[in-house]
């Protein structure tokens, strides 16, 4: 099969599943979510998911009628159907089926299982993110990864509206995650994340890199952190199952992260404003119609360019590249939030 869509037992295309409109999920998203990659017909981090997926239910009182080796075994199984062995996998549980009433549903209904699974290309690690931030205005369970994601998905739009790749989530002065994935910082040789509370999804990459960290002996600080501080981090990663670690380099239009690089490409920009500077003075001199004044000041100051194109609104960033993955298939990037 090229793709996959299971339902409570059933399983077909995911264009041909048919599902209850009166389920739970289509009424009120009352349900959970969780999503994985799949690399040689293997789910990455599964038990991962699967530990995140009990605990949200348990938070949620949506009783499971299967062991977490049952759902395990059953998506093992799902994603060997698939011809392509890279695979983007996702699975949700609803409270069950019945008539539109916002009070749980009487006893004998049971949790609705909806799987589904199709090729995925990956993403290109090389790329570097831009990102705008906006108030965080969710609701105070955001450690539950459930279907209830219109902010999320508001906020997804906006970023892609600027020519953004992601938005940072800012409470009450503090950072908490992005709208789709986790938001941690490096300062001075320590990864700084936000700590597991009710205002962030505990991710599973972000469990991960902390773990590598511990075994690199790079310091953690699990710790609330100000935009400020974030404009000044040393590096910013952005990280989620389906793009495991983004580096940011752009926050609200302003340069940030990247501290490696930035000192090296501003020796790079250096050198060459240096050389087009006596360039230019050389071809003054022999060319009559070249003033030297003209051919120095814009190389040497092209900060005052740049400001004045903003002035005249002629300044506008290019907007991130797609990914082969994001082309092809955009929704990815919603499904695989925060994991």
């Amino acid at each position: 099969m090229k793709d996959l869509a299971y339902y409570n037992g059933k399983i077909t295309s995911i264009d041909d599943m048919m599902i209850p409109a009166n389920d739970r999920g289509f009424y009120f998203g009352d349900g959970i979510y969780e999503a994985a990659m799949v690399f040689d017909y293997k789910i990455y981090a599964l038990q991962d998911h699967l530990d995140r997926m009990f605990n949200s239910a348990a938070m949620l009182r949506i009783e499971l009628p299967y062991t977490k080796e049952e759902v395990g075994a059953l998506l093992t199984d799902l994603v060997q159907k698939l011809e392509s062995s890279c695979q983007f996998l996702y699975w949700q549980v609803t409270r069950g089926t019945s008539p539109r009433n916002h009070l749980f549903p009487g006893e004998g209904v049971s949790s609705n299982l909806y799987v589904y699974s199709k090729p995925w290309k990956g993403v290109q690690m090389s790329d570097e993110y831009r990102l705008i931030s906006i108030p965080d205005t969710r609701f105070y369970h955001c450690n539950i990864k459930t279907l209830n994601l219109i902010p999320n998905v508001m906020a997804a739009q906006q970023a892609s509206e600027a020519g953004c790749n992601e938005t940072v989530f800012v409470r009450d002065g503090y950072v908490t995650e992005c709208s789709h994935s986790n938001i941690s910082m490096v300062k001075d040789g320590v990864f700084i994340t936000h700590p597991l509370d009710n205002l962030i999804l505990p991710g599973t990459e972000r469990k991960h890199i902390i773990r590598w960290c511990g075994e690199l002996g790079i310091p953690v600080k699990e710790r609330a952190f100000t935009l400020e501080e974030l404009y000044t981090a040393d590096e910013i990663l952005v990280t989620s199952t389906s793009h495991p670690s983004m580096r940011a380099m752009e926050l609200n239009q302003k340069a940030v992260g990247m501290k490696e690089y930035a000192s090296k490409y501003v020796r790079q920009s250096y050198s060459l404003r240096m050389f087009f500077c006596f360039a230019g003075v050389a071809v003054s001199v022999f060319a009559p119609c070249f003033h030297p004044i003209a051919a120095i000041i814009p190389l040497l100051m092209p900060q005052l360019v740049i400001y004045a194109m903003r002035a005249l609104g002629l300044y506008k960033p290019d907007k991130p590249k797609e990914t082969p993955a994001e082309a092809a298939d955009i929704d990815s990037d919603l499904e695989g939030d925060r994991s």
